[in-house]
C-alpha cells in the first residue's frame, strides 16, 4: 500500500506551547510554512476547521496557488451547508489544485463548537446526517445527469454540478471519529480512516472494527488508515527526552484541563487517549502520553520521542499494524514539520520499501 506523510498548517503560527502570533490570517506565515513543508518532502497538509477559525477553503486555495506539488487534507464539517453546494465547492478547489485535494470529514467536535454555528443535533443524529450528506455529495460528483433526492435531512430536485473532481469522479474522503456511530458511517463512505496516536493494541482494534463495518459494503480491504501524532526528535535519545520534558512543563504552565468548571472533552477519541495515558507515561516502544494527560487530550496529543531512527522504527510498527499514512502536527510547527519530512519520513519510506521487496520476493 502507498503511504503519505502529512503535516499541518493553520491560519497563523501557534501550538500548545507557541502562543498564537501575527495577524489572524497571516498570509506570509502560511506560505513560508507550506513551502518549507513542500521542500522537506511532506506530501500534504491538514487544514483544520473550527467554528471560530477563518474559512479553511480559502487557506487551501492560498496554499495551492503558491505551491506546485504539496496537497491538502481539508477538514470539512458536515451539516452547515447543503451537500450539493459542498460538492461544487470541493470539486472547484480540486480542479484549481490539479487534483491535490483530499477532504477530511468531521461530523462534530464538541457540542459547544457545533452550537456556535447553529447545530443542536445530538451525537448519533449528527452521524446519521453525515451518512446522508456523503451519499448526496458523492452522487453529485458521480452523476452526469440531474437527479432528485428526498431523505431524512435533505431534499433536492434536479441536483447537478457541471464541475467534477479533477481525477475521475471522486475526491478521496478521509473520515474521523472513534464511536460505533462513526465506524458505521466510515465503513460505508471512507477511503481513509484517521486515528489519533493510540497504542498499537488500540490501533489494531480500531482497524479491525472499521474493516468489519466496511465488510457489508464490500469495502473491507479498500480503506486505508492515517495515524495522527506528534514528534519530539533529537540527535540522541537523551536530548529528545530533555526536549520532551521542556515541552511538558510548557504545556502544564498553559493547559488547565477541567479548570474553571469546564468539562474535559467527552468525545470517544479524547477519552481513549486519556485512558491510554493512565496506563503509563510511555507505551509500546516510545509513545509518550504525558501531554495528553496534562492537556485533557482535546486533540491528537500523544507523541513519539527519540532519534529519527527510533521514531521511524515506531512508525513502522504502526505500518505493520495496517496504517499507511502518517500525520504529524508539531509542537514547534515549522521546525517540527521540516524535521519530520527531512529526517524521519525518508527512513520510514525506506523501511516500507524493504518490507514490500521482501513480500514480492516471497511470492
Amino acid at each position: 500500500m502507498t503511504s503519505e506523510f502529512i503535516g499541518h498548517v493553520s491560519n497563523r503560527e501557534g501550538s500548545d506551547i507557541v502562543p498564537p502570533q501575527g495577524p489572524v490570517i497571516d498570509k506570509d506565515y502560511i506560505l513560508r510554512h507550506a513551502r518549507a513543508a513542500e521542500e522537506a518532502g511532506i506530501d500534504r497538509l491538514l487544514i483544520g476547521a473550527f467554528s471560530t477559525w477563518p474559512d479553511n477553503n480559502q487557506i487551501a486555495a492560498h496554499v495551492f496557488s503558491h505551491t506546485s506539488r504539496i496537497g491538502a487534507l481539508l477538514a470539512h464539517r458536515t451539516g452547515f451547508m447543503a451537500p450539493t453546494l459542498a460538492a461544487r465547492q470541493l470539486a472547484t478547489l480540486d480542479q484549481f489544485s490539479d487534483g491535490r485535494l483530499w477532504v477530511h470529514i468531521i461530523t462534530g467536535g464538541s457540542d459547544a463548537d457545533q452550537q456556535r454555528d447553529g447545530d443542536f443535533l445530538d451525537h448519533d443524529r449528527r452521524y446519521e446526517r453525515t451518512d446522508e450528506y456523503l451519499t448526496v455529495l458523492k452522487k453529485v460528483w458521480e452523476n452526469e445527469a440531474p437527479f432528485d433526492h428526498e431523505g431524512e435531512f435533505y431534499k433536492f430536485k434536479g441536483a447537478f454540478s457541471q464541475v467534477k473532481p479533477a481525477h475521475g469522479t471522486r475526491i478521496p474522503i478521509s473520515f474521523g471519529g472513534s464511536s460505533e456511530a462513526a465506524f458505521k458511517v466510515a465503513g460505508k463512505h471512507a477511503d481513509i480512516y484517521a486515528l489519533w496516536g493510540e497504542p498499537l493494541d488500540g490501533v489494531r482494534e480500531t482497524i479491525s472494527k472499521v474493516r468489519e463495518a466496511a465488510a457489508p459494503f464490500g469495502r473491507a480491504d479498500d480503506i486505508r488508515f492515517t495515524l495522527a501524532f506528534r514528534i519530539v526528535v533529537a540527535e540522541t535519545e537523551d536530548k529528545a527526552w530533555e526536549r520532551a520534558d521542556a515541552i511538558l512543563e510548557r504545556v502544564k504552565s498553559i493547559a488547565r484541563p477541567g479548570g474553571n468548571g469546564e468539562k474535559l472533552p467527552s468525545n470517544v477519541g479524547s477519552v481513549g487517549l486519556r485512558e491510554a495515558a493512565a496506563r503509563g507515561k510511555v507505551l509500546d516502544k516510545r509513545l509518550w502520553t504525558e501531554v495528553a494527560a496534562a492537556s485533557g487530550a482535546g486533540g491528537n496529543s500523544t507523541a513519539l520521542v527519540g532519534t529519527p531512527d527510533q521514531v521511524a522504527e515506531a512508525l513502522l510498527d504502526y505500518y505493520d499494524a495496517g496504517v499507511s499514512n502518517f500525520l504529524m502536527r508539531g509542537f514547534y510547527p515549522t521546525e517540527d514539520t521540516v524535521t519530520y519530512g527531512r529526517d524521519v519520513a525518508p527512513l520510514v519510506k525506506a523501511g516500507i520499501a524493504a518490507r514490500q521487496a521482501r513480500a514480492v520476493a516471497a511470492e
